[in-house]
């Protein structure tokens, strides 16, 4: 799992038409960044190297830019275009994004909760995928 964060779910992408499970998880990590109640600078560069990550072409980026403009939640997204590998990924990325600003909120901790509980993940696997990529979180902040 740890070699699949920050990398598109299917590879990385070209600039073809954003794919559903593309805007899916893209959608889902901006309502994550929004569980605070605010999206801040460091949540943005997360986002815009993600768009960057899947090759997004211009109107795509635009329209997920567009998305995370206003305050988003797990309602707001539809994932039902997520296979069960691309399910764990974005529950790996939305831990990266929960740190993304320095510090994890409780209201990010529980919407990591919700997020697992509404992609069928079973509590002892999220678990094991949260704390993988809390690890990976914590390297990462040396780079940020």
């Amino acid at each position: 799992m740890d070699d699949l964060l920050l990398r598109g779910p299917k590879g990385f992408a070209t600039l073809a038409p954003m794919e559903p499970h593309v805007e899916a998880m893209l959608k889902s990590l901006v309502a994550v960044a929004w569980a605070d109640g605010m999206m801040d600078d460091a949540e943005h560069q997360v986002l815009e190297a993600l768009i960057e990550t899947f090759g997004l072409a211009d109107a795509d980026a635009a329209a997920i830019r567009e998305f995370a403009a206003q305050s988003r939640t797990l309602e707001d997204v539809p994932l039902t275009e997520l296979s069960a590998d691309d399910r764990r990924l974005l529950l790996s990325h939305a831990v990266i994004v929960t740190h993304a600003d320095g510090s994890q909120h409780e209201a990010e901790r529980a919407l990591l909760s919700q997020l697992a509980d509404h992609l069928h993940i079973g509590r002892q696997e999220a678990d094991a995928i949260v704390q993988q990529a809390e690890q990976r979180a914590e390297r990462l902040k040396s780079l940020l």
